[in-house]
């Protein structure tokens, strides 16, 4: 079943429309093409996440009882969580290193960033879809009404009950850079997505359990180009601080609805601390530009 799944899924990236930058901006394709990994819903790493994101992070366990999903004796095992791997195509990525206009992402990137999200969010559905037909029950969280976005003031800090980056690393599909990102074979300038099913798939292994086995800087000390890119200064070589990534990424968003493109940045609805609001999230990513890990994994065997 894994091979039906990516090819459906690769089919879908092929073949939608909502994966297309709109006329304005050529009407290119937003994602390239997918890479898929599979975890084991009772894989201990979950109970981790409860440690590492925060107590409120949800196992795949849980997840699937609070979506009020038939459940029995043993169904943790029988669980699968599949994530997937939106990689920017190298137009919005080449864009993104010839292009930052005063510490200030590419038009072209805010587009696409907001143009994403019904297509992730169309995916998720389908892959839904897709097991449902085959006579299984699967779940997207991040769709669901138990996801949430969580912030904590002292110390401040932003959390949600299901971290997508941490699903992926779970599955297999790659580990964290210093600018906190997820670096995978397809790089770090990507979007990631989640179902979780209990469909037999086999699982893909991790190839190793260290958080940050692809990072140049942690592997091998050699790098720290995201940090020297970041124009907030929320990177340095103890990590990312999100709140001043936070407040960067606000500074682009107000810029950007400044711009005849506020037409073009979709609104979405996100549910912070109980309460839903309206959001365009427009986002930065510079950090991620340009970098040696910005298109492949820079510690893998096909890294040159």
């Amino acid at each position: 079943m894994n091979e039906a799944l990516q090819a459906f899924v690769q089919n879908t990236f092929n073949s939608s429309e909502l994966n297309r930058l709109p006329e304005t901006y050529g009407r290119g394709r937003i994602f390239a093409h997918p890479l898929i990994g599979v975890a084991q819903g009772d894989d201990l790493i979950f109970r981790k996440f409860k440690e590492v994101v925060g107590l409120q992070h949800l196992t795949p366990t849980e997840a699937w009882v609070q979506s009020k999903l038939p459940h029995g004796e043993g169904f943790a095992a029988r669980l699968r969580v599949v994530s997937i791997v939106f990689p920017y195509t190298s137009q919005i990525r080449r864009a993104g290193e010839a292009d930052s206009d005063g510490g200030i992402p590419p038009e072209v990137y805010c587009v696409a960033r907001n143009f994403a999200n019904p297509f992730m969010s169309s995916v998720q559905r389908h892959v839904e879809q897709f097991f449902q037909e085959r006579g299984f029950r699967a779940v997207s969280v991040t769709r669901s009404t138990v996801y949430e976005v969580l912030t904590e003031q002292e110390p401040y800090r932003i959390h949600s009950t299901w971290s997508e980056r941490h699903i992926a690393f779970a599955a297999g599909l790659g580990t964290f850079g210093l600018h906190g990102s997820l670096i995978t074979e397809g790089g770090c300038n990507i979007r990631l997505g989640s179902v979780v099913t209990d469909a037999p798939l086999e699982r893909t292994l991790r190839t190793s359990d260290e958080p940050h086995a692809n990072c140049l800087h942690f592997a091998r000390g050699t790098c720290q180009e995201c940090m020297d890119a970041c124009p907030a200064g929320a990177i340095t070589d103890q990590g990312h601080d999100k709140q001043k990534c936070a407040r960067y990424s606000r500074k682009v968003r107000d810029e950007m609805h400044k711009r005849p493109l506020k037409s073009l940045l979709v609104s979405s609805q996100l549910k912070i601390n109980g309460e839903t609001r309206e959001r365009c999230p427009v986002g930065c990513a510079l950090c991620q530009f340009g970098v040696p890990c910005m298109d492949k994994n820079p510690t893998g065997i096909h890294a040159k």
